[in-house]
């Protein structure tokens, strides 16, 4: 075989990742040579004569752990969107390499102080407030490193690190496989288990049957497969099928490689034990450090008080469910894989529309020319169609300018769910904004969704729902995006503290229940008339159908995340005491009460595979946030007033991580934030 000579492109990103070009193959000497340059320039900076300051330490370190960090970050990201076997031997081959460094670099003493040196220097205080942040997160993240252990504590807290970087790969992985094995194959003569389900979604099933070689019907539990059948199918048995094989991935009852089980306990074991390495007493409170909240106590608290309010209303959304469902639906019962089928008849029943009449007007094209519409009126920005090397034919790729055309910023979307892809919807960092020797590097943001792909050849037709996430997936990006920090470590969304970070993407969700947007956002498929206002004042009036039920069960994980991560001693425990704290919490706040065979924890990737652990509570304490801050526009009148869109900018988007959270949200609001305009927001506010 002839040598490759090309260019290894991992190597070669001063520019867009040349995704159509990299191979599995060029990932071990990228990650290598990478890891050299940064161990170089470690030492080089370790080990000058001249005195540290930002010039002699911060820059040429940047430099360095962006090359890596960009690299890695293309190869991490194709492994979650393109995953093979041969892609995700060499990525798991080079992550532990990856972790040792980030070890390795947080515990280097004499890195640590140099760093001190530079917080010490007498015109410190004079420096920007961006390049005081970058310092002292730095000198945070060097205690939590474990700069300052004994040598031998230092050894364990690397072992412990590289072993629940490889766990968090696996439990993902596990889910990923567990998903992709299961498909449910209906032939023509068993169509009729299919009544109810609409004619789109039965073409969505007959066309991923026929692209497997098979007539009939093909069902998976990618969600906007799995979903329908739980909202629309009349056949309970096929419900409960369904609704069994989803919430059993990854756990005992499958393959045992792909049981998340024993990775769980383990991984919650070694985050005890790193916690109290570094001195804490749970890995909660080595979560909370880096974030607004600023004990266990104070978020077991705040979601107590959220499901002291919200509960009633729960119970109240159930309480009717069950009767509609024995009256109507002949459902004395009611079970979990009930539940959606039984909401969306009442929900019929009670507003006169259904979620399938309502996509007919959520076209894929309109959605996005509406959502950028807000988005450059609201931040007078101007949004185009730009060019880049993908790593699927279905990314599109597009540009932000100014409105005196200059680039701000660009951004992949990948909006279909389809095999070999990971479930759920995120926003993630391709490059960040800097200043590299009187040039600004503007940022790029990868936007991922699993939405329903388009179907008989015609356009993608979205839910109101999935249109709700792809705001809020732009309101991450906007966060990245829109940054004016020059500084990486705390440009865009780096360096915000975590349970503010989804504070810009709650913020989007509130513009798509305005009439003024959904005009921008509507067109009906067929007619291409816009949203009737009938139609509108049904969704409105619907907006907090069951929002009770929806809020306790975010309460629900967010408890369970938090017990986990303190009370509860993974090392006196079993896999099913693992289950079981889930379980109790479900006792305490719950209304819908899953059976026994549930195991929603073993797909729980946000905790266990994610940044969310001990921080799943961030997404009701952000949304406090989030909600306090659109009522601005509410009280302006006017949900898409230019003027309070680039006071927000202002002071929430464009500052990044540079700056507390709670300074920015000061701002913008003028006072501290208050609970009421969540609570209106859901209807619990009477």
């Amino acid at each position: 075989m002839p040598l490759d000579t090309r260019p290894n492109p991992l190597l070669h990103l001063t520019g867009l990742a040349q995704f159509d070009a990299v191979e599995p193959g060029h990932i071990t000497p990228a990650v290598d040579a990478l890891l050299a340059e940064c161990r170089r320039v470690m030492a080089q900076v370790t080990s000058s004569a001249v005195a540290p300051d930002w010039r002699s330490v911060v820059e040429p370190l940047d430099d360095a752990i962006e090359r890596l960090g960009r690299a890695w970050g293309t190869v991490s990201h194709m492994n979650a969107v393109v995953d093979t076997p041969a892609l995700r031997e060499q990525y798991n081959l080079n992550q532990p390499k990856l972790t040792a460094f980030w070890t390795e670099l947080s515990q280097n003493e004499a890195l640590y102080a140099r760093y001190k040196a530079i917080a010490a220097r007498p015109d410190f205080a004079a420096w920007s407030p961006a390049r005081r942040k970058v310092i002292d997160n730095e000198l945070r993240d060097f205690r939590l490193g474990g700069a300052e252990l004994a040598l031998r504590d230092k050894e364990r807290l690397k072992q412990v690190r590289e072993r629940l970087s490889q766990l968090s790969t696996r439990f993902a992985e596990n889910v990923l496989d567990a998903t992709n094995a299961f498909a449910l194959h209906i032939d023509d003569a068993d169509a009729a288990r299919l009544a109810g389900v609409p004619d789109d979604v039965l073409q969505m099933y007959r066309e991923a049957a026929q692209a497997g070689g098979k007539g009939g019907y093909k069902i998976t539990l990618h969600y906007p497969s799995y979903y329908p059948i739980q909202q629309y199918a009349d056949d309970r048995g096929l419900r409960e099928q369904l609704y069994r094989a989803y919430t059993t991935r990854a756990a005992e009852f499958g393959k045992p490689e792909w049981d998340n089980g024993p990775l769980m306990l383990e991984i919650l074991n070694l985050r005890r034990e790193k916690a109290q390495l570094l001195g804490y007493a749970n890995f909660a409170e080595l979560s909370l450090v880096s974030k607004m909240a600023r004990s266990p106590q104070e978020v077991a608290d705040f979601l107590g008080d959220l499901a002291r309010r919200a509960r009633p209303h729960a119970e109240r959304d159930m309480q009717e469910l069950r009767e509609f469902a024995a009256r109507e639906l002949k459902l004395p019962d009611l079970q979990a894989w009930d539940v959606a089928y039984a909401t969306e008849k009442l929900r019929e029943a009670r507003y006169a529309y259904s979620e399938q009449e309502l996509k007919q007007y959520f076209p894929e094209e309109r959605v996005l020319a509406g959502l950028f519409r807000v988005i450059e009126t609201l931040f007078s920005v101007v949004i185009r169609e730009d060019k880049a090397p993908a790593w699927h034919p279905e990314v599109t790729f597009h540009r932000i300018e100014s409105l005196a055309g200059e680039l701000i910023g660009q951004f992949y979307l990948d909006l279909y769910a389809r095999d070999h892809k990971q479930g759920g919807a995120w926003q993630d960092d391709a490059r960040s904004r800097r200043a590299v020797r009187r040039r600004v590097q503007t940022p790029v943001s990868y936007l991922t969704c699993n939405f329903t792909r388009p179907i008989g050849g015609k356009t993608a037709l979205f839910t109101h729902h999935e249109v709700l996430t792809l705001f809020h997936e732009f309101g991450h990006g906007l966060h990245h995006m829109l940054t004016r920090v020059d500084e990486m470590s705390v440009s865009g969304i780096r360096g915000v503290e975590w349970d503010a970070v989804e504070l810009p993407s709650q913020f989007m969700e509130n513009f798509c229940w305005e009439w003024e947007v959904l005009q921008l956002l509507t067109a009906h498929v067929d007619s291409g008339a816009p949203l009737p206002r009938a139609l509108f004042d049904k969704i409105i009036a619907a907006r907090n159908f069951q929002s009770g039920m929806q809020m306790v069960r975010q309460i629900e994980f967010g408890l369970a995340d938090l017990r986990l991560h303190t009370a509860f001693d993974p090392a006196a425990a079993s896999v099913a005491q693992v289950t079981a704290v889930m379980e109790q919490v479900r006792k305490e706040v719950a209304v819908v009460h899953p059976p026994a065979y549930n195991r929603t924890l073993n797909g729980f990737t946000h905790i266990f595979a994610g940044g969310y652990a001990a921080g799943y509570y961030s997404y009701k304490w952000a949304e406090v946030l989030s909600a306090d801050c659109y009522a601005a526009f509410e009280e302006r009148g006017h949900p898409l007033d230019a003027q309070t869109g680039e006071h927000f900018h202002r002071s929430i988007l464009a500052v990044g991580g540079s700056r507390p959270a709670m300074e920015s949200f000061l701002e913008f609001r003028g006072r501290p934030p208050k609970i009421d305009a969540l609570l209106r927001h859901n209807g619990m506010n009477g």
